[in-house]
């Protein structure tokens, strides 16, 4: 297989903020149009949490697949997938804080996430994708030298978190938060060479 080029890594790149974008206008359209069931509240909700997770496990999947299919270029990606993953997740934040509490109500969001542990995982795992999005430019990358993959690293809990709380979120048995949590198992799990280095 031919190593990709420069080009070619630029028009998977738009390609990519298609896959970002596109779907984040189908929700417009469908919360405009109706399409939702008779709770849209939560289709909003898990629609972006899904996405969310969908940019996570690409940008855990780019490493191996740069390593396996030999095309280092790809890692160039990785951090445009981040910051999709980081925008849903922000989404889906605001989409529980704004449409299940209501605007008057803003002020138990503290509270809940404290008290629901499937939300504290949630939010945990938010906080993380905003400190990962905040520094993933170079300009953070040398100012917090070998700092920033300590750092960096902090994504595989992110890879645990939120596929848990996925699956703790929902009330009745659905196959695909598993899916979506033995996707991340793989990914997690084609790592091993490195966690064993760090537990030695």
């Amino acid at each position: 297989m031919k190593r990709l080029t420069l080009r070619q890594v630029t028009a998977f790149k738009v390609l990519l903020h298609l896959a970002g974008l596109l779907p984040l206008l189908w929700l417009f359209l469908s919360i405009d149009q109706g399409w939702f069931s008779a709770d849209p509240a939560k289709d909003i909700q898990h629609f972006t949490g899904r996405m969310a997770l969908k940019f996570l496990l690409a940008s855990l999947l780019v490493t191996p697949l740069a390593r396996y299919a030999r095309q280092p270029l790809l890692i160039r990606v990785r951090r445009l997938l981040g910051l999709w993953c980081f925008a849903w997740a922000t989404l889906h934040l605001v989409s529980y804080s704004v449409l299940e509490l209501g605007i008057s109500n803003l002020g138990m969001l503290g509270s809940e996430l404290i008290s629901r542990p499937y939300l504290t995982l949630g939010i945990v795992s938010w906080i993380i994708l905003t400190a990962l999005a905040a520094t993933s430019w170079q300009k953070a990358q040398r100012k917090l030298g070998k700092r920033w993959q300590t750092l960096h690293n902090l994504i595989y809990l992110v890879a645990v978190l939120a596929p848990v709380h996925y699956l703790w979120s929902v009330k009745t048995f659905s196959p695909q938060p598993w899916i979506y949590a033995l996707i991340a198992a793989i990914l997690l799990a084609l790592r091993y060479k490195k966690f064993r280095q760090w537990l030695r």
